[in-house]
């Protein structure tokens, strides 16, 4: 059935909260699909992140350049402790007496959990900032690359090799 001719112009939907239970009413999220640089009821991931005027705009693009930075800080972090863990490793494993091989055991266990640990995070850290640029909004996304680039130049001490990826 074709419902296109009636006129549903005398309805008001607009007090309606359909009874959800924290529904927000101080201030309404705008969500783009779409490349934008329109700030306007921006929210940022979390409805609390709200964007109302240009000195919030700049307080959250600065909190993510630091955020995005942060993520280069735990990748280095991470290649740091794998140099350390390998090199630490590669010096117990000389002794081959039955102790020396379970502290190497344990050892390695221990290595291999955190690892794995900071792993987590990177991913974790990771997608957060891809929920950012998701935003789709122009001044998010320049903020996320200026923190890969400042993040990159006080954390880096390897080549550019991953980047900043889901993943």
């Amino acid at each position: 059935m074709d419902h296109s001719h009636m006129d549903h112009s005398h309805m008001d939907h607009g007090g309606m909260d359909h009874g959800m239970p924290g529904m927000d009413h101080g201030h309404k999220c705008n969500m783009n699909m779409l490349f934008t640089w329109d700030t306007t009821d921006l929210c940022i991931v979390f409805r609390s992140w709200h964007i109302s005027g240009t000195f919030s705009l700049i307080v959250a693009l600065i909190g993510i350049i630091l955020l995005t930075a942060g993520y280069e800080a735990v990748r280095e972090a991470s290649r740091r402790y794998d140099a350390y863990a390998n090199k630490a490793l590669e010096g117990r494993r000389g002794g081959d007496d039955l102790r020396g091989r379970n502290a190497g055991s344990n050892a390695e266990q221990q290595a291999k959990l955190v690892k794995a640990a900071l792993y987590a995070v990177q991913v974790f850290y990771s997608f957060f900032i891809m929920l950012l640029f998701m935003t789709y909004n122009g001044w998010i996304m320049l903020a996320v690359a200026v923190g890969a680039f400042v993040g990159y130049l006080l954390f880096a001490n390897s080549s550019p090799t991953k980047s900043a990826a889901c993943h």
